[in-house]
């Protein structure tokens, strides 16, 4: 697969042991210095997660790379432990190679705000007008609950109905009408039946 992105000739063929040669190469070449991947569905206690970490240290041991892994909860999966318990722990080599670094997500800060104005940078719509999106910053923390994966869904599915309708802007009132995941749309009705400001416009939105 390595290969593959690469757009290595070899990479429909050849041995184990070329194919890594080839990887090599390709890294090496193109002066890589990070890869990123997604970890979350590795299950340490198979026999396929077991040869998808070996494959990992056999990444890191040959290749000149910082790799950053993502996932949620792998430590409560003990995904560090690689499965193993008791005095077993001791030929654990995940938790010794890892470095686990903590991702929050979003107060409703600066940071959130810095989020939505790069975001707005991004949008394509005939309509879109600087600090627009800006100006919902509030609602739209309220909706996501912070959360940056369901931000992302709420403005694509936004664009997505705006483009479609005719709107060609990100409106308060059009981003009402978008149902996102699950756990941001339960979030945001247990906050209003707390006492929240379900839908209330912030004042001078467009």
């Amino acid at each position: 697969m390595i290969c593959e992105f690469y757009g290595h000739p070899g990479a429909a063929h050849g041995t184990a042991a070329q194919l890594a040669t080839f990887a090599l190469d390709c890294v090496l070449k193109c002066e890589t210095r990070v890869g990123i991947d997604d970890v979350h569905f590795v299950n340490q206690n198979s026999r396929d997660g077991l040869a998808v970490s070996n494959h990992l240290k056999w990444l890191a041991n040959e290749l000149p790379v910082t790799f950053i892994y993502t996932g949620v909860g792998l430590t409560e999966r003990r995904f560090f432990d690689e499965g193993l318990s008791g005095e077993s722990t001791a030929l654990v080599q995940t938790a010794r190679r890892w470095t686990r670094l903590e991702v929050a997500k979003f107060d409703q800060d600066d940071s959130w705000t810095v989020l939505i104005k790069a975001i707005e940078k991004q949008l394509v719509l005939a309509k879109a007008r600087p600090g627009r999106l800006v100006a919902l910053d509030g609602y739209l923390f309220e909706r996501t609950g912070g959360h940056i994966g369901s931000l992302i869904t709420l403005v694509t599915r936004g664009c997505f109905k705006a483009i479609k309708s005719g709107t060609e802007a990100l409106t308060w009132e059009l981003l009402q009408t978008i149902r996102i995941d699950e756990a941001a749309e339960r979030s945001w009705q247990r906050r209003a039946a707390e006492g929240g400001r379900r839908g209330k416009k912030k004042e001078g939105s467009q």
